[in-house]
């Protein structure tokens, strides 16, 4: 029997909004990102955050929304948005690919956790400018990665869907590229279910 085919980037805004009912009810809402949102909300300079790839919203954004933050969220996958909205009240959603994301704000923290690893590699080093252009001078960038370069494949509620990851140098290159410092960055971290993630510092302009 001939395998199924593997699942594809370009597949992913498709999987997600299919699956988007399944995907909020089975998403994990223990709050196992703790560390992470503690560490967004110690070293943000102000209270405006953009979540890229926001899904449902809970528990990320939600968390974020109750401690203060002026939430943004974007997503690609229109199912996913009616969740977001009600999870997230008062904060602001939008349909969007972040890939060719242009709001023409600036934010004091981007988050872009169990997202941004969905594109291909090549998007992905696209992404930077993105990430550059809406940012202030001072915001931190938090993004979660593979340890290392690959591509796997995992599932979203049940359904197959593509992950790729750069080496953790070629990341680095590419954020100081675009005026990012690196923080932190925590392979297959314990504390947080082994995901692997960074946090970074915008600190001056792309060059």
């Amino acid at each position: 029997m001939t395998p199924p085919p593997s699942p594809t980037p370009e597949q992913v805004l498709s999987t997600y909004g299919r699956v988007a009912d399944d995907f909020a009810r089975m998403r994990n809402t223990s709050l196992f990102e703790l560390p992470m949102l503690q560490a967004v909300q110690a070293h943000a300079p102000g209270r405006d955050l953009l979540d890229l790839g926001c899904g449902p919203g809970a528990p990320l954004a939600r968390w974020l929304s109750w401690r203060g933050f002026r939430v943004t969220g974007v997503d690609g996958a229109a199912g996913m948005l009616p969740h977001f909205r009600r999870s997230t009240r008062g904060a602001r959603a939008l349909r969007a690919d972040m890939r060719h994301l242009a709001l023409g704000q600036r934010f004091d923290a981007l988050l872009a956790w169990d997202s941004f690893f969905h594109l291909s590699l090549r998007d992905q080093a696209r992404m930077f400018p993105v990430f550059a252009r809406h940012a202030r001078r001072g915001a931190v960038l938090v993004f979660s990665s593979g340890p290392a370069r690959g591509v796997a494949f995992g599932r979203a509620a049940g359904a197959p869907i593509f992950h790729a990851s750069h080496a953790p140098l070629a990341y680095r290159r590419m954020l100081r590229q675009a005026g990012f410092t690196v923080l932190r960055f925590s392979p297959e971290d314990p504390a947080l279910d082994r995901h692997s993630w960074w946090l970074c510092r915008r600190l001056s302009r792309a060059h």
